[in-house]
């Protein structure tokens, strides 16, 4: 094939990914105004299982979520250039993190659609396709040394994206928490966990998701080590070890409520007595008055 056809297809590939995205995205949002009406529902209502203050630190969370996985995406693509190669992992991740991405963003101006595209992973959804990827001119079979400029150009836009995206997340954490009164010693723990995930790769020599189960474990004082062999299994260990910490922060303080509950009944009990003596005291003095 000749360059412009070269060209050309790949360009029919970029349409193709972009409309493939805006259906999932668009399939993604029906399921979740689907689970929105049942809201009220108890069984999918949050604050019958979790405290109002869980729920707030949770949000926080979501937001630091956000930030890490924008910044972790800039940090590891950059990585990936300068290795003139995507790793299996990497792509794996930044296609999930990209949806992700492109489904909490707002999209109701020009510029946020315009970021929306920035987000949609082109070089990842390429690498999964083709199953071959040379960033190098020339140094590929399957693409031409001319797309080269291109797919930089749009490797540009995706970081550009998530720097956005991390920005604007910035500004709702600050947002959430200065509206909420709540405190940021939630920064503290979260940049304690980040640094590990970004230093255990490195220090070990594993993949992201190893790195990210290693860190997890170690946190939650299971051990540092890797529990699954399959990706699968390595999420289902993640699943389960987050959802308990959650669960055991929600019983500790289920037990703290319970027992200043305790301690402060005991109190206006004995508040009550006091007052009803008092009464029988003021009604026996209006008595022997009359």
């Amino acid at each position: 094939m000749t360059a412009i056809e070269n060209l050309i297809i790949y360009f029919l590939g970029i349409i193709i990914i972009i409309v493939f995205y805006l259906g999932v995205i668009k399939a993604l949002k029906i399921l979740l105004n689907y689970a929105k009406r049942y809201r009220e529902n108890k069984l999918f209502n949050s604050s019958e299982y979790l405290p109002k203050e869980e729920i707030h630190t949770l949000k926080q969370v979501f937001f630091l979520i956000v930030i890490t996985m924008s910044f972790t995406i800039i940090i590891y693509t950059l990585i990936s250039l300068s290795a003139h190669l995507f790793s299996n992992y990497f792509v794996f991740v930044d296609i999930i993190i990209s949806i992700i991405a492109c489904l909490i963003i707002k999209k109701d101006t020009y510029f946020e659609k315009m970021i929306f595209l920035c987000l949609v992973p082109f070089a990842s959804t390429t690498f999964a396709l083709l199953d071959d990827f040379m960033l190098m001119p020339g140094g590929g079979t399957l693409v031409d040394p001319m797309m080269y400029p291109i797919t930089m150009v749009l490797i540009l836009f995706h970081l550009i994206g998530f720097a956005y995206l991390m920005k604007v997340y910035i500004g709702k954490f600050n947002h959430y928490t200065e509206s909420n009164g709540l405190g940021i010693s939630i920064l503290l723990l979260f940049g304690i966990i980040f640094i590990s995930f970004l230093i255990t790769p490195i220090t070990e020599s594993v993949d992201l998701l190893d790195a990210l189960v290693m860190v997890s474990n170690a946190f939650t004082s299971n051990g540092y080590a890797v529990l699954g062999t399959t990706t699968i299994g390595k999420l289902n260990s993640l699943f389960l070890v987050w959802g308990g910490y959650i669960l055991s922060g929600v019983g500790t303080a289920t037990l703290a409520t319970a027992l200043i509950s305790r301690h402060f009944n005991k109190k206006f009990e004995k508040m009550e007595e006091k007052f009803d003596q008092m009464q029988k005291s003021i009604d026996s003095l209006k008595d022997e008055r009359k």
